[in-house]
């Protein structure tokens, strides 16, 4: 009772915390706004005239501030239009256009917390990202507690701040795609609906792979599972339901992917685009491309690690010579596995700045583009 009692208060306390000081101190708003990234910001309007050569077109209000109107309303108004009259003596206003090879160079500026407060879905990162943190420090106090007291029937709560983690993780990954579904064009919807169909099948096939290939555990899961339903559904008669509940498991379990695969699907073409932009950023940077080719191809190592014929068998039985070789034992193996996962993942925490940077220099390049569009 007295570890769970840790353990609840540990919980109660980093909730508190991240009640308290979330909209004074938060680890994610710093993330984006500690001035290590810089955007581009917008020309004026007089300074495209200028470039383009053309004089900054005067509007109604603009004539009417200089027949003797008040002067500051000259300074307010919106001078990106130009105005014709109607038939009707009405005026209408048109866009300013301007060359599309015009020198244009973009300044740019650090992000601040006003340019971060109008991005869409911004409270929902920063809350999902103080979260996580909170959830890492509690989970890392109660491993480090269980191997101090070692208690042996308490269930370790950090365990349940991760699953939420996840779970909150897939909703808000949920929420862009919603967002994408109702584009009026639908050519997102169908992509989406392409990757999720995909994704069905990959993991059909990867639930008919047996266990000496794909070292899932899901087998020897369902059998321990059903063993010890049996022993309680046989004695009622129920028994002939564990086949159905076995394949309602699976079932489940490929819709499940099906949907993580939609939900991931355009936040995996932008992460491939930016990953390319930060390769084109680095060009002369060798050490820093490396890592970004390791940090884009972790996922495809993580999975290798799991195959058993090119990761586990080559480690315990490596070829050497007319021999073999066991390079570590299949404890230290299981081990290094885990290790290399979180090293993979904070690999590629510190490679997110790179990508955003990347991601924020869209403007320079696609201004470039018009410029080249135009000869």
């Amino acid at each position: 009772q007295a570890v769970m009692g840790v353990q609840v208060v540990l919980s109660l306390l980093a909730a508190s915390v991240m009640q308290k000081l979330g909209p004074h101190c938060s680890f994610a708003r710093w993330l984006l706004c500690n001035g290590s990234l810089h955007r581009y910001k917008h020309p004026s309007d007089e300074e495209l005239c200028a470039l383009a050569g053309k004089q900054r077109p005067k509007g109604k209000r603009d004539r009417s501030a200089r027949a003797g109107g008040a002067p500051g309303r000259a300074e307010r108004a919106p001078s990106a239009h130009r105005s014709c009259r109607r038939p009707n003596g009405a005026e209408d206003e048109k866009p300013l256009s301007v060359p599309r090879d015009i020198d244009l160079r973009l300044d740019t500026c650090p992000i601040t917390t006003v340019d971060a407060l109008v991005l869409r879905y911004f409270l929902e990162y920063q809350w999902f990202v103080d979260f996580a943190l909170y959830a890492t420090v509690v989970y890392g106090f109660t491993e480090g507690y269980y191997c101090l007291a070692d208690p042996q029937k308490e269930t370790n709560i950090g365990v349940l701040w991760c699953l939420l983690t996840v779970v909150f993780s897939v909703k808000i990954f949920f929420t862009v795609m919603r967002h994408y579904f109702r584009s009026e064009e639908g050519g997102e919807r169908s992509v989406c609906l392409t990757f999720a169909f995909f994704f069905l099948l990959l993991a059909m096939v990867v639930l008919v792979v047996r266990e000496d290939y794909l070292e899932f555990g899901l087998e020897p899961g369902l059998a321990s599972a059903c063993s010890s339903l049996e022993s309680a559904l046989r004695p009622r008669g129920w028994d002939w339901t564990l086949p159905l509940a076995k394949l309602g498991f699976k079932v489940a379990l490929v819709a499940l992917c099906s949907f993580l695969g939609a939900c991931l699907t355009f936040p995996g073409l932008r992460l491939a685009q930016t990953h390319l932009d930060a390769l084109r950023d680095a060009a002369h940077e060798p050490l820093a491309q490396l890592l970004l080719h390791a940090g884009f191809l972790a996922p495809v190592v993580i999975v290798v690690m799991w195959v058993k014929p090119l990761c586990r068998d080559f480690v315990l039985q490596a070829p050497m010579g007319k021999q073999t070789v066991q390079l570590m034992s299949d404890a230290a193996y299981n081990t290094a596995r885990l290790w290399t996962v979180v090293a993979l993942c904070l690999l590629r925490a510190a490679l997110a700045r790179r990508h955003l940077q990347a991601y924020l220099g869209l403007a320079a390049r696609w201004a470039e583009r018009l410029r080249r569009q135009a000869g």
